[in-house]
C-alpha cells in the first residue's frame, strides 16, 4: 500500500506562485509514474502533469504547460508541482496520484492506483 499526502496549497493572488508537495509513504514510489490532477467546483477531475519513475520524462496539460513544473526526489519519496503565473482558473483541489503499471503521463484517472486527499489552491483575481 502507498499513502500519499499533499501539502502546500493556499490562497494566492493572480500572477503568484505556489509549490505543492506530495509525500509518499508505505513503500517507495521510485519506480512508479506519478501525476497531479485537479478538480474545480462543479467540474470533473482533470489531469495536470505527469512524471516518469526516473523523473526523466514529463508531460503537461495544455492549460498549464509553460507555467507549471512537475519534479520528484526519489531519495525523499517526494513529488512536487511548482506553479507559477497562477490564474483564477487554476483554483481547484489538487491531487497527487501514483501509477504502478508501465508508462507515465496517463490522463485518465483510472490509470492511477493510489490517490492523496488533496490540497486546496485558491487564486484570487
Amino acid at each position: 500500500q502507498v499513502q500519499l499526502v499533499e501539502s502546500g496549497g493556499g490562497l494566492v493572488q493572480a500572477g503568484g506562485s505556489l509549490r505543492l508537495s506530495c509525500a509518499a509513504s508505505g513503500r517507495t514510489v521510485r519506480s512508479y509514474a506519478m501525476g497531479w490532477f485537479r478538480q474545480a467546483p462543479g467540474k470533473e477531475r482533470e489531469f495536470v502533469a505527469g512524471i516518469s519513475g526516473s523523473g526523466g520524462s514529463t508531460n503537461y496539460a495544455d492549460s498549464v504547460r509553460g507555467r507549471f513544473t512537475i519534479s520528484r526526489d526519489n531519495a525523499k519519496n517526494m513529488v512536487y508541482l511548482q506553479m507559477n503565473s497562477l490564474k483564477p482558473e487554476d483554483t481547484a483541489v489538487y491531487y497527487c496520484a501514483a501509477r504502478t503499471g508501465y508508462g507515465f503521463g496517463y490522463i485518465r484517472q483510472d490509470s492511477y492506483d493510489y490517490w492523496g486527499q488533496g490540497t486546496q489552491v485558491t487564486v484570487s483575481s
